[in-house]
């Protein structure tokens, strides 16, 4: 895989009902200041898992958010997704309910909601996950991390970041 991985989570694009917990005064200004941040980040040969909530859930043509997105896309379906994996499905890299992968020698589970548990967890896994808004930064169980936009000044965040974030966290432990 050539380029950078970068995760992002709840987008939203085109979501009218985010705004009131964003700093955005409209829609437009919301779909561009998140397309901007993306793409100040991610270069066009990088890869990005984004982890659900991709837009609002009446949006079923994922194109004219994704021909303005530089990388190449994986969506992990979010509660919002359904109308958009049925229209738009063939335009994201892959399309997963969850994801098991490694980098740099750790596993990682990626999923949109919050789990209290995930594979391998006790075995140093690591969770990725949306769905939450930040509600839970200050408050993560072991080595998980909130992936959204809203929890990363709208941005998607890189690996070695995420790397960086979970290494300062406890082990998971049941």
């Amino acid at each position: 895989m050539a380029g950078s991985i970068f995760f992002t989570s709840d987008t939203h694009f085109g979501d009218a009902g985010v705004l009131d917990d964003r700093p955005f005064s409209s829609v437009p200004e919301m779909d561009s200041a998140l397309i901007a941040n993306w793409n100040s980040t991610v270069a066009c040969g990088d890869t990005v898992y984004h982890l659900g909530d991709f837009c609002h859930r009446e949006t079923g043509d994922a194109s004219p958010y994704l021909d303005r997105l530089n990388g190449t896309v994986h969506l992990v379906r979010g509660n919002h997704d359904d109308r958009l994996v049925r229209d738009s499905g063939a335009l994201f890299a892959s399309v997963d309910t969850m994801l098991e992968e490694r980098w740099n020698g750790c596993g990682f589970v990626l999923f949109h909601f919050p789990m209290r548990d995930w594979p391998n967890a006790i075995r140093g896994a690591r969770h990725l996950f949306g769905h939450v808004h930040g509600v839970l930064n200050g408050s993560p169980l072991g080595k998980s991390l909130d992936v959204g936009v809203d929890s990363h000044d709208y941005t998607p965040v890189s690996l070695a970041r995420v790397e960086e974030l979970l290494d300062a966290l406890p082990e998971h432990w049941r």
